[in-house]
């Protein structure tokens, strides 16, 4: 079993989130949850990227809004668990700070395409794009 695996078996569910019964990383492209209410949640790299809880996480901040563009093609390189309640995506932009707890990744996935939608709206508001930009 998997020390992911492991530390999903040690997790005691909260008041905010159902508990999580299965992590599955897809390198690069993503990550299934499944939570013990049944949610199935598919959740991009690039996905997890602009949404990392971390505080460094190469945000750039316009007219107070953080806003991290770029980031289409980031990949997943690994996931390490943290104690019982969450996960450290390592991506291969190096960002590897930001820790993902449980209760989070079903805030995620709950929300992802109102998330998404409000980050795409962000990205046209001050003129950025979710590709990286090009080399000259």
């Amino acid at each position: 079993m998997s020390a992911i695996q492991t530390a999903i078996r040690r997790f005691h569910a909260t008041a905010n989130a159902p508990r999580l019964t299965r992590f599955s990383l897809h390198a690069p492209k993503c990550v299934e949850v499944e939570f013990g209410n049944g949610n199935v949640f598919n959740l991009s790299a690039e996905f997890l990227r602009i949404h990392s809880p971390a505080v460094d996480a190469k945000i750039r901040s316009i007219a107070g809004e953080k806003v991290i563009s770029g980031r289409r093609h980031v990949g997943i390189m690994s996931a390490e668990p943290v104690g019982n309640y969450g996960v450290r995506i390592v991506f291969d932009d190096l960002h590897n700070t930001g820790i993902y707890s449980w209760d989070y990744l079903y805030h995620l996935g709950s929300n992802k395409f109102s998330l998404m939608r409000n980050y795409i709206k962000t990205l046209n508001k001050y003129g950025l794009r979710r590709d990286p930009p090009r080399r000259k």
